[in-house]
């Protein structure tokens, strides 16, 4: 049996889960998050606690069941704490600015580049050099980064661009000079 399928998702105080026919709506303080429930894939809510069951053992279903668990707790965990990343931008003249709800980079192109938030997601510019992003959803919030990210991915030699906080970056040597 799946370690993940068959660890128990503890529900926290503020935070509602409710099956209905073949999805499951979670409800929190931060918002409210569906997702259907695939196949023969079930859910058992009792004292506070959510397990997750299968029917049978075949291999599509022992792999739904552990990301079916691992989806539902995410689902659990951003309506209750929501989710976090901080990028940061490195390099000379690079930065970034808050617009209302989107943002401002530039990037050492010759126009500035604005982002938009998708619907559920929050931009926010701490510095000049620095940004978070935030909502419930936590694949909308890795996506959001990922495209923000790819507007100026770190570059190996001098390590300029826009990466995730605390991500290293892989240095390669530039040209020796010659004789």
């Amino acid at each position: 049996m799946s370690r993940i399928g068959r660890a128990p998702i503890v529900i926290p105080a503020g935070v509602t889960v409710n099956v209905e026919e073949n999805h499951v709506i979670v409800r929190g303080k931060l918002g409210e998050l569906y997702h259907p429930l695939p196949g023969k894939i079930g859910l058992t809510i009792e004292n506070n606690i959510i397990h997750v069951t299968r029917s049978d053992d075949s291999r599509a279903e022992r792999a739904l069941h552990g990301l079916t668990r691992a989806l539902i707790a995410n689902m659990v965990t951003g309506v209750s704490t929501g989710f976090t990343r901080d990028l940061e931008i490195v390099g000379v003249g690079y930065r970034v600015e808050q617009r209302g709800v989107a943002l401002q980079f530039a990037l050492g192109y010759s126009h500035k580049t604005v982002v938009i938030p998708p619907e559920g997601i929050t931009l926010k510019a701490k510095t000049l050099t620095a940004l978070s992003i935030t909502g419930i959803d936590k694949q909308l919030v890795g996506d959001t980064a990922a495209r923000i990210r790819s507007l100026r991915p770190p570059e190996p030699y001098k390590g300029k661009g826009i990466r995730y906080a605390k991500e290293a970056v892989r240095r390669k040597a530039g040209k020796t000079a010659g004789k």
